[in-house]
């Protein structure tokens, strides 16, 4: 069962639903990027009339761990993932429709290789960047992946 941009909304839907109802959705997937859209409104409000962070972070974390997801599944390998750690960084108010990119889809490959062939956890740091409707970066998160074999 390949992994699409439907079937991670429906795995929201059941295993994440606090991010399903504030609207997070992933738009697109491949091997290398993976992109998720949320959109400001009164559920995902902080008091400050613009996105809550949290919201945010899971729109962000998503677009990396979908990508990881990804490659776990592609390798046909039972393998644990885990969030080791994570980093934000927020430069513009979040209204409107966000858009969060990851582009290190390459990075996972190389880090489940290496656990697979001697049985080592393996960490890796992931960029999604989050811009509004005008292409204006709004936040950049980085999450710091842990995967080994099981």
């Amino acid at each position: 069962m390949k992994l699409t941009a439907t079937k991670l909304n429906q795995f929201l839907i059941f295993k994440l639903p606090s991010a399903f109802l504030c609207g997070v959705r992933v738009k697109a997937i491949d091997g290398d990027t993976c992109i998720v859209s949320v959109k400001h409104r009164w559920i995902n409000q902080n008091p400050f009339n613009s996105m809550y962070f949290a919201v945010q972070a899971m729109a962000a974390e998503l677009s990396t761990g979908a990508l990881v997801m990804y490659h776990i599944q592609k390798s046909g390998q039972k393998i644990s993932m885990l969030v080791a750690n994570n980093k934000g960084n927020f430069t513009k108010k979040a209204t409107g429709r966000i858009t969060f990119v990851c582009n290190d889809g390459h990075l996972i490959a190389a880090a489940i290789q290496k656990t697979v062939a001697d049985g080592t956890g393996q960490t890796f740091w992931m960029k999604s960047i989050g811009t509004d409707e005008n292409g204006v970066q709004v936040s950049e998160m980085d999450f710091e992946w842990s995967v080994r074999i099981k």
